[in-house]
C-alpha cells in the first residue's frame, strides 16, 4: 500500500463510475434513440451525430445515478458512431495523417492494417497508475507512431501478429474481467482500431470506465467519435514541438493536432496526462508541456514519468541513447512544481 497516495482530484466522474455509482458514457450514447438509415452518406450520418450529441450532453447533465439511465435505444447513437466508423475506413482518416487507404478493401496505410483488428494481449495490468488497477489492459497490435525508442516495438511494429478480433467474445471478456475485479476497461494504441472498439463497446452490457490509452494523434473526426464514449483519456504529450515528434516518432505536425486533441478531451471527458521525460528534452519537451498545460487544461491528473530507457533503435540517435541523469529528474520536478499544477503524480 503506497501512504503517500491521494485519490485524484481531477478524476472524479470515473471513480463514481468504477464504484457502479453512474453510468460509463458508452451507455449513455446506447441509451440515446437516433433514426439511423444504413445508406446514408458520411456527410448526413456526420450531421445526424451532431444532432444526437446534444441530447446526449444533456442527459449527461441529468444522470445522478446508475438508476437514471433509459434503457437501450433499438437504433442508438453508438450504433451510428459504429457507422460513420466504418464509413471512415472507405478512405481511413483516423490518426493525424489521414492517409486515406480504403482498409475494407485490404489496402493499409501508415499503420499497416486493413479493416481487421488484432490484439496481443489482455490481462489484469498492475502496473499503470494507482487509480487505475487493477486495469483491464488491452494491446492492440501496430501504430500510428514509429518512435525510435519503443518499448513494445515487438507489437507496435507487428500489425499482424495476435489474433484477430471478435467484438461480442472480447466483450464477453471484459465482462467477465469486471467480475473479476477490473476497475476499468484500458484500450492501448487504440486509434487504428476505433472502428472495432465501438462495436466491442455495443456489444458490451456490464457498465465499465473506458480508458483510451493513446498518443493522441487522432484526426479531428474521431475526437468527434470518442465524445460520448470515452470516460478517461489516458493521453501521452510526448513532445513540445514537430521537429523532435518529426525525428523520433515521425509524427508530423504533432503539436497542433495533439493540443487540439486534449483540448476537445478536457471538455468531453477525464484527462490523466503522461509525458515521459526524454533526456536532453527538458526545454524543448517538458518544459512548453508543462505551460501549455498549465495554461489551457489545467484540472487534469498530469503523470511526470521518468521510466525512459534507451531500446529499438535508439542506438542510431546517440542523444536519447542514454538514461536520464538525477539532475534532469530534479530538474523537470522542478518544473512541475513551479508551474503550479494541482494534481500531480510523480
Amino acid at each position: 500500500m503506497n501512504l503517500n497516495y491521494r485519490e485524484p482530484l481531477y478524476l472524479s466522474r470515473y471513480l463514481e463510475v468504477m464504484r457502479d455509482r453512474l453510468p460509463s458514457r458508452f451507455l449513455i450514447s446506447r441509451s440515446i434513440s437516433v433514426d439511423l438509415k444504413r445508406d446514408s452518406s458520411l456527410a448526413e450520418l456526420w450531421e445526424k451525430h451532431n444532432e444526437a450529441m446534444e441530447s446526449f450532453r444533456e442527459r449527461m447533465e441529468c444522470l445522478r445515478s446508475m438508476h437514471d439511465l433509459p434503457p437501450h435505444a433499438s437504433s442508438s447513437l453508438l450504433d451510428l458512431k459504429v457507422a460513420i466508423a466504418n464509413k471512415m475506413l472507405e478512405s481511413c482518416h483516423f490518426c493525424g495523417k489521414k492517409c486515406g487507404a480504403n482498409r475494407k478493401k485490404k489496402q493499409v496505410g501508415y499503420c499497416r492494417i486493413d479493416a481487421v483488428s488484432r490484439y496481443s494481449a489482455e490481462f489484469l495490468h498492475q502496473g499503470e497508475e494507482p487509480e487505475l488497477v487493477p486495469s483491464h489492459t488491452i494491446f492492440f497490435t501496430s501504430c500510428n507512431f514509429t518512435c525510435v525508442y519503443c518499448q513494445n516495438w515487438d507489437i507496435s511494429q507487428a500489425p499482424q501478429s495476435g489474433g484477430p478480433i471478435l467484438p461480442d467474445e472480447l466483450a464477453r471478456i471484459i465482462t467477465l474481467r469486471r467480475a473479476y475485479g477490473s476497475r476499468n476497461v484500458n484500450f492501448v494504441t487504440p486509434t487504428p482500431h476505433t472502428h472495432t472498439i465501438l462495436k466491442i463497446l455495443n456489444s458490451l452490457k456490464v457498465n465499465v470506465p473506458v480508458v483510451w490509452n493513446s498518443n493522441m494523434y487522432y484526426s479531428k473526426e474521431i475526437a468527434n467519435l470518442l465524445e460520448g464514449v470515452v470516460d478517461v483519456y489516458l493521453g501521452d504529450m510526448r513532445y513540445g514541438n514537430d521537429e523532435c515528434a518529426k525525428r523520433y516518432s515521425n509524427a508530423p505536425d504533432y503539436w497542433n493536432v495533439v493540443k487540439r486533441n486534449f483540448t476537445m478531451a478536457y471538455t468531453g471527458g477525464e484527462i490523466l496526462l503522461r509525458h515521459l521525460v526524454l533526456p536532453g528534452h527538458l526545454e524543448c519537451c517538458t518544459e512548453p508541456i508543462i505551460k501549455w498545460t498549465t495554461e489551457n487544461i489545467p484540472k487534469v491528473r498530469f503523470n511526470l514519468m521518468f521510466q525512459y530507457r534507451p531500446g529499438y533503435r535508439s542506438y542510431e540517435y546517440p542523444e536519447i541513447n542514454r538514461s536520464l541523469v538525477p539532475g534532469e529528474i530534479q530538474k523537470a520536478i522542478g518544473m512541475v512544481r513551479k508551474a503550479g499544477l494541482e494534481d500531480v503524480l510523480i
